[in-house]
């Protein structure tokens, strides 16, 4: 009979489709807003996902869960590192989105993994495996090759699997102690005064584009809470469902459709040498994949993680 972790949920499978899906497709929405600036557009991001979640939690009645979290400091304080990883995230992402960099911004997703893995060596002093140095020294060889051929170092797409790194690295370290609502709800709480005061900043001086450039871009910008909320709730809801081996393969989902959208609907150059690098980076990831099957065969029952977080 197989172990619960062992079977593979239709709704899990869709669910994590669906966040990623929605992942994948957050730079059309932050280029359709790319008149207000990333400063502007993540500031209203952190308040308007704060709000979200204020009210979702109310429908869910979950603010006694919020409580238990707020009041463990431990806890709050991991939140709060996590919430300095996550803007510098946000604010990288939405900036590679409104200036033309999506394809780069993919090759961060597309390393994140590798990332993780090092961040495991170097912060949780792991060990690695053989095949998973083979696929960290063969990212490496691919960062060369882009930055060399493309005459650039490629800073956006190493910041933001970083940051994204370090983000997943401190919530695994929170753990079940806050779920993805409660996490979220905490992590922009802690960003709110600042973002308030970014706002009010922008306002004196350029002036805030929200409301003044027609219905349809304010309501994409009052969207930004439930683009960043929703496909959050949709990954928890996957990860309870489905084998961590599963959501491995789901998450290049999105980093593909960024690359899909920078190249196709965007238009971004995509010369020879980012095809090879892009094309090495790919092995590197297929290395780390068949290293992952092997290890979940190995040891069965292994803990699903929590939501890391979303771009």
């Amino acid at each position: 009979m197989s172990k619960p972790d062992d079977r593979v949920s239709g709704s899990g499978i869709a669910f994590a489709v669906a966040a990623y899906v929605l992942w994948g497709f957050l730079p059309v929405l932050f280029f359709a807003l790319r008149e207000s600036g990333p400063l502007e557009i993540v500031s209203w991001r952190i308040v308007l996902s704060l709000v979200f979640c204020a009210l979702l939690i109310t429908v869910t009645r979950g603010w006694p869960k919020l409580v238990a979290v707020v009041r463990d400091r431990r806890t709050m304080l991991a939140l709060s590192l996590a919430a300095v990883f996550i803007v510098v995230n946000w604010v990288v992402y939405v900036f590679a989105s409104v200036s033309g960099h999506v394809v780069e911004a993919s090759l961060g997703y597309f390393t994140n993994p590798i990332v993780t893995v090092l961040l495991g060596v170097i912060v949780l002093r792991e060990r690695l495996r053989p095949l998973q140095w083979v696929a960290v020294a063969t990212s490496a060889v691919a960062v060369l090759v882009i930055a060399v051929g493309y005459g650039s170092f490629p800073w956006i797409a190493i910041v933001l699997a970083l940051s994204f790194g370090l983000y997943g690295l401190v919530k695994k370290r929170v753990g079940p102690t806050a779920d993805a609502v409660s996490g979220l709800t905490v992590e922009t709480a802690v960003l709110a005064p600042a973002a308030g005061a970014t706002l009010v900043v922008i306002g004196l001086t350029s002036g805030l584009t929200f409301g003044t450039l027609g219905g349809a871009h304010t309501a994409l910008m009052l969207s930004l809470g439930v683009a960043t909320a929703v496909p959050l709730i949709l990954f928890a809801a996957a990860a309870r469902r489905l084998p961590l081996i599963y959501m491995g393969l789901a998450q290049y989902l999105a980093p593909v459709l960024q690359l899909v959208i920078g190249v196709v609907l965007l238009h971004e150059d995509m010369p020879l040498e980012r095809w090879v690098g892009f094309g090495i980076v790919w092995v590197a990831l297929a290395i780390l994949t068949l290293d992952m099957f092997l290890h979940a065969r190995r040891q069965r029952g292994t803990a699903l993680p929590e939501a890391p977080g979303a771009p």
